[in-house]
């Protein structure tokens, strides 16, 4: 993604050097209807190109669809019930990464343990795909850890995680690294 990035940045670069010179040129020796012309053709064509190269920058750097959609009506009413059932346990989620360490604690509400059963979780950068993990975690009762790498920057965590008596626990969290 960098090098792509750099090669978009060297093309653009390129691009404004050139149409710089074309004006040098063009306009050196005097101003004609010609010459206006050429100008006026060669910024356009430089704005087309550039536009041209995002859109491709655009297309060739996204990660795609997270995931196919069904009946909207039918997925709503299950959120809402998730939603209500999730709102009910009243569990919080605290995260924390150091020393390549991810921690993921849940807190109940009124200071009771929250009894959960498992956790999945996906840490990825908010904007593309391939730098995504799962990672395994340990559990010690509310606490999960595990040996996680994460570069320093911004990144999203999707838990998803159940109660014992069955119930759905989702929550999108950021976590911006440091170290």
């Amino acid at each position: 993604m960098a090098e792509a990035t750099e090669l978009f940045a060297v093309f653009v670069v390129g691009l404004i050097l050139l149409f710089g010179g074309l004006m040098w040129l063009l306009f050196r020796k005097g101003i004609t209807g010609r010459k206006i012309f050429v100008f006026v053709t060669a910024f356009f064509g430089v704005v087309i190109a550039v536009n041209v190269g995002m859109a491709y920058q655009a297309i060739h750097t996204f990660p795609g669809l997270e995931e196919e959609t069904g009946n909207g009506y039918d997925e709503s009413q299950a959120f809402n019930k998730i939603m209500q059932e999730q709102i009910a346990l009243g569990w919080k989620v605290d995260l924390a990464y150091t020393r390549k360490t991810l921690t993921v604690t849940f807190a109940g509400k009124n200071g009771h343990v929250p009894q959960v059963a498992e956790m999945g979780l996906l840490v990825g950068r908010p904007t593309e795909a391939k730098d995504d993990q799962r990672p395994v975690f340990a559990q010690n009762g509310p606490v999960f850890t595990a040996p996680v790498s994460l570069g320093a920057g911004k990144w999203m965590v999707k838990i998803n995680a159940r109660a014992k008596d069955g119930t759905e626990f989702h929550q999108r969290l950021s976590l911006i690294v440091t170290e």
